[in-house]
């Protein structure tokens, strides 16, 4: 039956299903009695634990549940929804699911049903803002510990985020915590300009998107970041202008690198990059966030805001293919370019902003010849909102000075008021603290992740947005759910594991979220230098790519051209795809070939700078851009797109 006729099924069924029982109310069913371990763990993988909190806080007898489906309802279904008395609150056929209020010893007999995938709580959804909620971090806030009845809340809690960036206003109030005091625990300058305060306004908007706070509340909810209780440690390498130099930034991780950990600082966030020119193999920046990575360290840098140009040779608004900015181009960093989200928490709406820097990596190291070998990495490795995001504004900042638009108007006046003052920002640097805000969570939930570990969930579980090549999104979306959901089943024994050896506690999950009411599947692989591996056995088995000291890209064996799994690193049931692929709304693995895997392998040269692909040119950073400084984005259409974005809603 095609999927169009099985809605069509489940529509009418459901209709009627919930009509009859709207009229035919009867006498609640018993309460379901568990007759094994194994239907206990079912039920609990089915119902959301905070409908028990919910009943016992409130001591209602009815609850108003959100009923997913995983096919047609049977027979038996449609009888017990007229037994149990329930009332029709809304269907959503297309989503293969309704909500009913029902009574609350019924719950766990709905549940039982095997066409039910899960029973969660109709929540209130004005105490929450769009950011958290569509990128899942609110989906996680509470798990279950595995003790009892109790539960941890998952907020970043005995993380450190180091922020490299303008600094970061200490005194606003999304930057502090619970009892007021400041959650920068270490602020420090290496501009030279003798001051931590954030006179640009990059810097606090960042750290409150990755760590920010739910203290103040706009029309649609609080504006919080992904990991709110993660501690903030401020790294000024940006001036007043927004601006910085290479060995400013160099000397902030040689700080981390003798004092980060003492710190508590587990991720790096750095929402800045400068042309990548030098290929990573030989930019010293590159090498200063290996090492960085190699002590253990998750580093998450911005891929720039150069998809697309001006050139008289191309015209106006040109697609550009290539300008990865560095670090970005660091195979072991997490680069992350910028999604629309449009404003809404629905994920099938979701694309890949119009600026976002697109792969090929196009730095380069030169032969004694002259020729030059391009890097060709697939970059970004993931795409996560970044458009009008509103965050903290730093007091009397040089971006709202010279751009009043900016300013979000909350409605704050009198005393302190200046503490609360909110402002919008477009780009990859404010999608990049998501992604180190996500970092933060994983982390939390299991402290034992290696950096490539949480590179490869990050992937694993983001959403292959449909339209789009790997070039522009990576693997996909963000997806801070799945990513949580799986790093918490990841065995804390990595020192041990052999390849092949089991790496998860338990079954796999489903490979597949649930968010603003829209169902995606996972990408289920992640990128490898030139190509994309996945199978199941990614993370069903340890892969000797997770250790330290490797990179992702270590899985795959190049040469004369051609590439293939290296099996003394990768376990049986993982395959290689060796081309660049279109999303198709799945699953990696079947879309349309959008560039041969050949393009990219070898010396570079058949990607030669002014190439055509289908839908755009490659440039090379150097030749576009040219090098010096570094900027808050990296270069002036940089600051363009992030002070005006892409059409679309403010994601509030």
């Amino acid at each position: 039956m095609s999927p169009s006729k099985t809605r069509a099924l489940i529509k009418r069924t459901l209709a009627l299903a919930l009509v009859a029982a709207a009229l035919f109310s009867l006498a609640p069913a018993r309460r379901a009695l568990a007759s094994s371990g194994d239907e206990t763990e079912k039920r609990a993988e089915k119902v959301s634990s905070e409908i028990e909190e919910y009943m016992r806080r409130t001591g209602s007898g009815r609850v108003t549940v959100i009923v997913q489906l995983n096919g047609a309802p049977t027979t038996l279904l449609s009888t017990f929804l007229r037994r149990v008395g329930v009332r029709l609150k809304g269907q959503y056929a297309m989503l293969n699911s309704f909500a009913i209020e029902v009574p609350a010893a019924s719950v766990d007999l709905l549940a039982n049903f095997p066409e039910v995938r899960s029973v969660t709580r109709d929540r209130e959804v004005a105490m929450t803002g769009h950011v958290t909620a569509t990128t899942g971090a609110d989906a996680v806030r509470t798990l279950p510990t595995g003790r009892g009845n109790s539960q941890m809340t998952v907020d970043g809690t005995g993380v450190g985020i180091a922020v490299l960036d303008s600094g970061i206003y200490a005194e606003h109030v999304t930057l502090k915590e619970g009892k007021g005091a400041a959650r920068r625990v270490v602020a420090l300058d290496f501009t030279g300009e003798g001051t931590t305060a954030d006179l640009y306004g990059h810097g606090s908007h960042v750290a409150a998107a990755a760590a920010g706070s739910e203290k103040v509340k706009g029309a649609d909810g609080f504006f919080g970041g992904v990991a709110p209780n993660a501690t903030l440690v401020s790294l000024r390498v940006l001036d007043s202008r927004g601006q910085g130099r290479t060995s400013w930034v160099l000397a902030a991780i040689n700080w981390l690198m003798s004092q980060g950990q003492r710190n508590k600082v587990r991720v790096v966030n750095m929402s800045l990059g400068a042309p990548a020119v030098d290929s990573y193999k030989t930019d010293p920046l590159c090498h200063a966030v290996r090492q960085l990575v190699d002590a253990g360290f998750v580093v998450v840098a911005a891929a720039g805001n150069d998809g697309k140009t001006s050139t008289e040779q191309y015209g106006a608004d040109a697609k550009t293919y290539g300008l990865i900015h560095t670090p970005g181009n660091e195979p072991s960093v997490i680069t992350v370019g910028a999604a629309n989200t449009f404003g809404t928490d629905a994920r099938n709406d979701d694309a890949v902003t119009t600026y976002s820097s697109r792969g090929p990596t196009r730095s380069f190291w030169t032969d004694d010849s002259g020729a030059k070998h391009y890097d060709n990495l697939l970059k970004p490795d993931l795409v996560a909102p970044g458009n009008k995001l509103v965050y903290a504004e730093a007091l009397n900042n040089k971006l709202v000075t010279d751009n009043p638009w900016l300013h979000f108007e909350t409605g704050e006046t009198g005393a302190g008021a200046e503490t609360h003052r909110m402002m919008y920002l477009s780009g990859t640097s404010v999608s990049a603290p998501l992604v180190s805000g996500a970092a933060a969570l994983m982390l939390q939930v299991n402290p034992s992740l290696t950096p490539n570990l949480v590179k490869a969930i990050l992937m694993y579980t983001a959403q292959p947005l449909s339209g789009f090549n790997m070039l522009e999104q990576g693997a996909g979306e963000l997806n801070v759910e799945g990513a949580v959901r799986l790093a918490r089943l990841v065995r804390n024994d990595m020192g041990s594991r052999k390849v092949g050896d089991s790496l998860l506690n338990g079954a796999a999950p489903a490979a597949q979220s649930t968010l603003g009411g829209f169902t995606f599947p996972w990408a289920r692989g992640f990128t490898a230098h030139h190509g994309f591996v996945t199978g199941e056995a990614l993370f069903s088995m340890y892969q000797g790519v997770y250790a330290r000291g490797l990179l992702l890209g270590d899985a795959v064996a190049e040469a004369d051209g051609s590439q293939a799994l290296d099996r003394s690193l990768m376990s049986g049931g993982v395959v290689l795809c060796d081309s660049v692929p279109v999303g198709d709304g799945g699953p990696w693995g079947d879309g349309p070939v959008f560039l041969p895997s050949g393009h990219l392998l070898g010396d570079g040269m058949m990607l030669s700078d002014g190439h055509l692909l289908s839908d755009g040119i490659v440039l090379s950073d150097g030749h576009l851009l040219g090098d010096g400084h570094l900027l808050g984005d990296s270069t002036v259409a940089s600051q363009s797109a992030m002070v005006q974005g892409d059409p679309g809603a403010p994601a509030k």
